[in-house]
């Protein structure tokens, strides 16, 4: 098997975790995961009571973001699937992945974010409807904090007096989770903590 990001031949070392699907095999090669820098940053917060983020939005995790989620290479769903497991084998939470819009996940083919928690072996719960098209990345700080009325929850959506788990690739602002924290919490959520697998520089 080689690397999907360099395509140099992976090691075969299985480990015994990964043997009882404790984690999954490595899909990069070492150098490719050295090059990505961790962060580990857990901050609390009032809408979003807790965001962790993983990893800082360098050049290589830029470069890995573009070809998974632009050049719609879902084989690379499941590059970070262990740090991801790690953060979010939680009980009595449940895990919600931030939506794309219809329209969107049309063009793109598939749901980033649904992928990689299906290749973590994470369950969720599809709660949340994206209610417009527009791509925070192409916004300014200011445009994205003056936003409104981003999401809703879907239909006949049981919302329970628990712990909710958002989960997004990459986060600058912060609008997007609280956002979606402040439509769970008035819906009767006790509490919304946040995963991201990229901090960018906001």
């Amino acid at each position: 098997m080689n690397c999907l990001l360099c395509e140099q031949k992976l090691a075969s070392t299985p480990s015994w975790q990964s043997l009882f699907a404790i984690e999954t095999t490595s899909l990069i090669c070492e150098n490719c995961s050295k090059s990505f820098e961790r962060v580990d940053i857990k901050e609390e917060g009032d809408v979003v009571d807790q965001v962790t983020s993983i990893y800082t939005y360098n050049g290589p995790m830029r470069e890995y973001l573009h070809q998974y989620k632009f050049l719609q290479d879902v084989a690379l769903a499941g590059v970070f699937a262990n740090e991801l497991r790690s953060e979010l084998v939680r009980k009595d939470v449940i895990v919600v992945p931030i939506p794309m819009h219809p329209q969107k996940k049309i063009e793109r083919t598939f749901a980033h974010v649904e992928e990689m928690l299906g290749a973590a072996r994470i369950p969720f719960v599809d709660l949340l409807i994206k209610t417009n098209t527009e791509v925070m990345g192409e916004k300014t700080r200011e445009e994205r904090l003056s936003m409104h009325n981003l999401f809703s929850i879907k239909p006949g959506s049981d919302i329970q007096k628990t712990t909710y788990i958002l989960v997004d690739d990459i986060y600058t602002t912060g609008t997007t989770l609280r956002h979606v924290a402040s439509v769970l919490k008035e819906a009767g959520a006790r509490r919304v903590e946040a995963v991201t697998l990229i901090r960018a520089e906001k």
